[in-house]
């Protein structure tokens, strides 16, 4: 939980003022039952009306201080809770763009959007409570103590007893309320996991009539969160009745021992007023303990699922200097885009099974090469190893000859064009998600790699062409569309190493025969995953990879002489093309 206060540095100013007026209100409230003892002491009993007048007109100033001092308060509890929500949400934020995808694996998708969105609030909900209302809680049961023992020391004795013990009860509670609602928050997990996949599949849930199981499975974990979060409320909600129980005897102890000091002359009625106004007062006090333990319980249990994101280390360090070069373009890596794989395994962290295993192979620049294999054979591995989306597991990958984990990684990533195989839109306009590859690139520039990426016609043919807004992972565009458009977004950056990823799956042979002649005309190395020969045999090499292993490189005439997977995989597509 410290990690997540330290968020608090930045605002010690407003945060002494917020505390420093809710004093103010906690002074006001334990000196009133003592002016209160001086008007029925002084006042009432002697039937001095000055001094009543005199110690009302202070209980009616100090109360309008105390408003004054409430309404300020409030004003700067909400500014330090809504600015530390913001800066918690940032700093996740930017922690999450750091991960490798090692790390980002460590969090399910739909966890990241809680801890960023329900467990942010409930922490700075939380600190609101504590600036406004939280801290004057306990200390106004302390105030409430001391003030009633300088009243009248034996008839306070009463409060030495009982508030210890139920402060005792009160860790006991919120100890175990930290654990239940820690289980309260992975289910909400489960929840926006399961509504996630939903909203995101909802074309397959109707294609394949699988609405009634989906239905099932999400009232099934909306139960399970329903049934933890009862068993967490039922724990708090016990808590303020035994409370209020034992403050309520405590003050018909008080009453009893007071009219008996009282008869024998050693307690004055004003006193036993006021006794009883600090016991009512803290009586007040227990009874919103119950909240406040069920609201810090609760931001304790978020704070830690916060802290477990924040203190995570990244595998690729993304430091100030590399975001420094990334933003200026100066002192800028330039790669001429060799690459070159020695001896390369890899695995995926926490398996043990190798996806790439002893990989060497060389691709010079300029080069275009074709990567063939089956599913699963670790092709699109093989390419995020190039960018450092993962590290190598053992060997190292070249470019240009530097092994890749001592290249600062931003200036790397700025000169690799990537298309990943699912082609991913931003919701936005055309020229945003084409711009989302080169952030200064002018609109000449868009339109070049429109052109090349064989979709500029189909833009231009769109409602406002580029200014056409594209839906969420766009949505209102076909496979192909998008694939085409995730290409232009990265020939925009004019990349000295381009890597498709079966890019061109959903495009027809002529499509794909006019773009890989366009790509041609880029002075960059051009790796391209695909299960199609007709696009291999574009290629300067073809590396035939399977079960993590090359098997097979050369051009497309030695490996039809050399390789028999590679004959194979050559039959079988030209008898699906004869049919």
């Amino acid at each position: 939980m410290l990690k997540v206060l330290s968020f608090l540095k930045s605002y010690r100013i407003p945060v002494s003022i917020a505390l420093f007026l809710m004093l103010v209100e906690l002074a006001v409230e334990l000196l009133q039952p003592l002016f209160m003892a001086k008007i029925i002491d002084d006042g009432i009993v002697k039937g001095d009306i000055p001094v009543i007048i005199k110690w009302g007109l202070i209980m009616v100033g100090m109360s309008l201080l105390a408003f004054i001092s409430g309404i300020v308060n409030s004003f700067y509890a909400a500014h330090v809770s809504q600015s530390f929500g913001l800066d918690i949400r940032k700093a996740l934020f930017d922690k999450v763009q750091s991960f490798s995808f090692s790390k980002f694996n460590l969090f399910p998708t739909s966890s990241l959007i809680t801890r960023m969105t329900n467990d942010v609030v409930q922490v700075q909900n939380t600190v609101f409570m504590s600036l406004r209302i939280m801290l004057r809680a306990p200390l106004l049961i302390i105030g409430g103590v001391v003030m009633a023992l300088i009243v009248n020391f034996k008839l306070s004795l009463i409060f030495l007893i009982v508030i210890p013990l139920l402060f005792l009860f009160l860790y006991g509670v919120m100890n175990k309320g930290d654990v239940l609602f820690k289980s309260v928050q992975e289910r909400l997990d489960r929840v926006n996991s399961v509504m996630q996949e939903n909203l995101s599949g909802i074309r397959l849930i109707k294609a394949f009539l699988r609405r009634k199981y989906e239905v099932k499975r999400f009232t099934k974990t909306n139960k399970e969160l329903k049934d933890k979060t009862v068993s967490a409320l039922r724990l708090m909600e016990v808590t303020m009745p035994i409370l209020l129980l034992v403050m309520n005897l405590g003050i018909l102890a008080v009453l009893w021992f007071g009219s008996s000091l009282v008869n024998v002359g050693d307690a004055k009625v004003g006193e036993v007023v006021a006794i009883i106004n600090y016991a009512t007062r803290i009586t007040g006090a227990f009874s919103i303990f119950s909240f406040i333990i069920m609201a810090f319980s609760r931001a304790k249990a978020s704070s830690g699922r916060i802290e477990e994101v924040l203190v995570v280390d990244s595998d690729v360090i993304e430091n100030e200097q590399d975001q420094q070069i990334l933003e200026n373009q100066k002192d800028q890596l330039s790669i001429k885009g060799k690459i070159e794989f020695k001896q390369v395994s890899f695995t995926y962290p926490g398996t043990d099974s190798l996806v790439l295993e002893d990989l060497t192979f060389t691709v010079e620049p300029g080069q275009t090469v074709a990567i063939l294999g089956a599913t699963g054979s670790g092709k699109s591995s093989l390419f995020q190893l190039i960018p450092r989306l993962y590290d190598v597991e053992a060997g190292a990958v070249y470019i240009d000859g530097q092994d890749v984990r001592t290249m600062k990684s931003v200036s790397l990533r700025n000169q690799i064009g990537y298309v990943p195989q699912e082609a991913l839109l931003f919701t936005g306009s055309v020229k945003g998600n084409i711009a989302w590859g080169k952030e200064d690139a002018t609109l000449e520039e868009m339109i070049e790699a429109a052109e090349d990426a064989q979709i500029h016609e189909t833009l231009m043919n769109l409602p406002k062409g580029y200014e056409t807004i594209i839906g969420q992972k766009g949505v209102n565009l076909s496979g192909g569309q998008k694939q085409r458009l995730s290409i232009a977004r990265a020939l925009v950056r004019k990349p000295k190493i381009l890597l498709l990823d079966d890019s061109t799956s959903a495009l027809d042979l002529k499509t794909e025969s006019k773009l890989l002649t366009a790509l041609k005309r880029y002075t960059c190395t051009t790796l391209i995953i695909t299960q199609k020969i007709s696009t291999a045999l574009e290629a300067d090499m073809i590396l035939l990879i399977e079960e993590g292993k090359l098997i097979a490189k050369g051009d497309h005439e030695y490996l039809l002489k050399e390789s028999s997977l590679y004959q194979q995989i050559y039959q079988s597509q030209n008898r699906e093309e004869a049919i």
